[in-house]
């Protein structure tokens, strides 16, 4: 006798021991398939109440719809490359967030756990994942980043049925880093703007440091954006940074496609700025709109010294034939900037973090400051604006006036004449 317990009948879950491998096997009926055939889905173990118990569990997750849908096994190298392709491709999400993703997954996802089924994905894998991370040497920030990325890569695959819980929203990943920035002094943002004063693109460090304009919306802007004599201007791009293949037809010997004569792009040249906050507008301060009255003379001057060689993009900040700066040559500039000015080091990005701390000290409300700098969330605020050591003086007077100060002696900051 082959088997015990025959299979039951109408779609009702079954329970039989096969005398032919000597193990117990279950059968449950969760749904129906593409096709419209029953999907019956197996179990087995050792004894019946074992195959008891994993008949009962499939049949809860049936009950509640949270079974896993029939069809492809996916394996994490195959759902992660078709979710990046297809399913968060731009325009889904813009050009630099999937270039973000796409380095985690190339990078680390796929070499370190691409082989796994993703319905068998454990959360401990993906700690071992994150610890050999850091040990090879990878902050704690970007090992990170790795897991928000396959967490929302398998939410997905949640949603869709593929799997019916995602173990990365279990595991633990590497706490990143708190990064104290210190942001530009104004003694330093003035030093920056005097040694620029005489570079090429000397007002485009002025928008980074007066406006708090990320770098792809600087040099995103273009002339039709900008109202010089209502001294406003408006954020609708971002500027990405260029990738390329190579377009020659015979081999151009160039290993990458940037270097090829003939390149094609691989992605355009802007994109929509990072949110819908990201699009807004601004009002200039007079000298800044005195040097963008300069800087568009001497572009002007450029144009006509280049002649056929001149580029019209409409861009405000170009190279001197008229394309688009590179976001790469940009941050190479302020590097050198900083190094003339006699700046400590500081990250480009650190000036929207000193522009959002001037407002601060200028007592701007958290609203207009959230208006002028892009933010969706008032969590931002808290992120880049920084207590300077001025605020922090001011507090230390204040709270040693109402302790110590005897009565009638004037304020601190009426003696040291002010801290602002």
């Amino acid at each position: 006798m082959a088997r015990k317990n025959s299979r039951a009948a109408n779609g009702r879950s079954s329970i039989y021991y096969s005398e032919k491998d000597q193990s117990w096997h279950g059968y449950v009926t969760v749904g129906l398939k593409d096709n419209g055939k029953s999907d019956r889905r197996h179990v087995r173990g050792k004894t019946r109440a074992e195959v008891t118990t994993k008949v009962r569990v499939l049949e809860r997750q049936r009950d509640d719809g949270s079974v896993r849908k029939a069809g492809q096994t996916w394996t994490v190298e195959q759902w992660l490359t078709h979710w990046l392709e297809t399913i968060v491709a731009p325009p889904a999400i813009t050009e630099n967030a999937h270039s973000a993703y796409g380095v985690a997954v190339r990078v680390h996802l796929i070499p370190g756990i691409g082989a796994h089924r993703i319905d068998r994905l454990e959360p401990e894998h993906l700690e071992r994942l994150y610890r050999k991370m850091v040990k090879n040497g990878s902050r704690p920030a970007t090992a990170h980043q790795v897991h928000r990325t396959i967490r929302g890569a398998l939410n997905e695959a949640l949603r869709r049925k593929h799997i019916t819980e995602n173990p990365a929203v279990l595991a633990r990943a590497p706490r990143p880093d708190e990064e104290e920035v210190e942001p530009c002094t104004v003694e330093e943002v003035k030093r920056i703007l005097d040694v620029a004063d005489s570079d090429r693109n000397s007002a485009r460090w002025a928008v980074a440091l007066a406006l708090g304009l990320r770098q792809g919306e600087a040099l995103g802007l273009k002339w039709t954006d900008v109202d010089l004599d209502s001294g406003t201007l408006l954020v609708l791009r971002s500027r990405l940074r260029p990738k390329w293949m190579h377009g020659c037809k015979e081999p151009c010997g160039h290993r990458y496609g940037g270097h090829c004569p003939d390149r094609l792009p691989l992605r355009p040249e802007t994109s929509d700025t990072k949110s819908r906050a990201g699009k807004r507008g601004m009002g200039l301060p007079d000298p800044l709109v005195s040097l963008l009255k300069r800087h568009r003379e001497r572009q002007d001057m450029e144009r006509e010294a280049a002649c056929d060689l001149w580029t019209e993009t409409g861009y405000v900040f170009t190279t001197p034939t008229g394309q688009p700066l590179n976001p790469r040559t940009d941050y190479t500039a302020w590097k050198q900037l900083l190094e003339r000015a006699g700046v400590p080091e500081r990250r480009l990005h650190d000036a929207r973090h000193s522009a959002a701390t001037v407002l601060l000290l200028l007592g701007v409300t958290e609203r207009t400051v959230m208006a002028v700098m892009g933010w969706s969330s008032t969590a931002m605020a808290v992120r880049y604006q920084h207590i300077v050591a001025s605020i922090r003086r001011e507090v230390a007077d204040q709270i040693g006036d109402l302790i110590w100060k005897p009565p009638g002696e004037p304020p601190s900051s009426a003696k040291a004449g002010g801290h602002r």
